[in-house]
């Protein structure tokens, strides 16, 4: 230990020791390691986003047809106008299924990012409504649209957001 210490402190063997110690692979397990740990773990987290992208995009085609079979069962026949989202012999109005959709509650979708578009139109197509509110009546075509922005974040690559959307349409039975 002695004579690295008095090696290092003469001049004339000090390039030596510095040559010796840049070109040693000493660390370099530590390092391999580090750099290879790094990549791993960002394919790891982007196959597990792209597998949270696919899930989100499942959610919103299931919230539109959720959100148009609420729609389609509850027509001008339907009774009054709904109270509760839960009564089924009652009218659903544009906000009432904007609102049923924003609640269904699917885990790790932010209800913030949803976008609920609800159209009404004559049946069969081409055919439009006059007033507005005769196109709630059964045999009318029901229109839901779901759009969501889905946040992409995954280590060491710069965040983005996505938007998905679905359309589900369906005749106003009640």
């Amino acid at each position: 230990m002695r004579t690295i210490f008095r090696r290092a402190l003469d001049p004339a063997t000090r390039p030596l020791l510095i040559q010796r110690l840049v070109w040693s692979e000493e660390g370099s397990a530590i390092m391999e390691t580090a750099m290879s740990s790094i990549i791993l773990l960002t394919f790891m987290f982007g196959v597990i986003e792209t597998g949270f992208a696919f899930y989100s995009y499942h959610f919103i085609s299931e919230a539109a047809r959720e959100g148009t079979r609420y729609a389609m069962v509850r027509g001008s026949s339907a009774g009054s106008a709904c109270a509760t989202y839960s009564s089924s012999a009652c009218q659903a109005s544009t906000s009432d299924i904007q609102n049923y959709v924003k609640n269904l509650g699917f885990p790790g979708i932010d209800p913030g990012q949803i976008t609920v578009t609800v159209a009404n139109a004559g049946y069969p197509a081409g055919v439009v409504c006059s007033p507005s509110a005769s196109c709630n009546n059964p045999g009318n075509m029901v229109t839901v649209k779901v759009d969501y922005s889905f946040p992409l974040v995954v280590p060491f690559i710069p965040a983005h957001t996505y938007a998905m959307s679905s359309t589900a349409a369906m005749v106003i039975q009640n």
